[in-house]
């Protein structure tokens, strides 16, 4: 890892455990304006990320090729992931590869100019431009908390039980509808 020498880590904020992995990488996407579904890693060990430099590094427990459906394109992430960040772009990207036609192009630097389109740039100066909602997950959602059902008190009930034949009732007679007619 060529930006990740022993200065960076001393001064970065690191996590481990592929929960906690997986959140800070998110935030740390949206910090700088990139959208959350752009490293959809798994079995995450460790991200870092120094604020001061830029640098940001993330290992997996093994390689996974990943296919945006949405563009259809397949990316391969190996199990190290670094870059230099800075809000709407990564730049000297290592362990980011895309298939094109038959052959695995390595990117190396990613960036938005504006907010509906997302660049991807390999070495060889070859780019490729495509929609950011292609690359956006749907946050999780916590689900609402029910609150336990109020016990009526027993004269709501009364009234309710009498005003049951009432509503039976109406049921069972047909509803007869008025049409006024005006004779010129």
């Amino acid at each position: 890892m060529g930006l990740v020498t022993e200065e960076v880590r001393a001064k970065a904020e690191m996590y481990t455990g592929d929960e906690i992995c997986r959140e800070k990488t998110k935030v740390f996407l949206k910090e700088i304006s990139m959208p959350n579904g752009l490293l959809p890693l798994k079995d995450i060990e460790e991200v870092g990320y120094d604020r001061e430099s830029g640098v940001v590094w993330l290992k997996q427990k093994q390689s996974i090729t990943h296919k945006f459906e949405a563009i259809d394109k397949l990316v391969s992430y190996g199990t190290e992931v670094t870059a230099l960040v800075q809000t709407g772009k990564i730049k000297k990207l290592t362990g980011v590869k895309s298939k094109e036609l038959l052959i695995w192009v390595t990117i190396s630097e990613i960036y938005t100019e504006e907010k509906e389109k997302i660049t991807f740039k390999s070495p060889t100066t070859l780019s490729r431009t495509f929609p950011v909602s292609a690359f956006i997950v749907p946050e999780e959602v916590e689900p609402a908390k029910e609150e336990p059902a109020k016990e009526k008190s027993s004269e709501a009930t009364e009234e309710a039980a009498k005003e049951e034949p009432a509503k039976e009732a109406a049921k069972e007679e047909p509803v007869k509808e008025a049409v006024a007619v005006k004779e010129a």
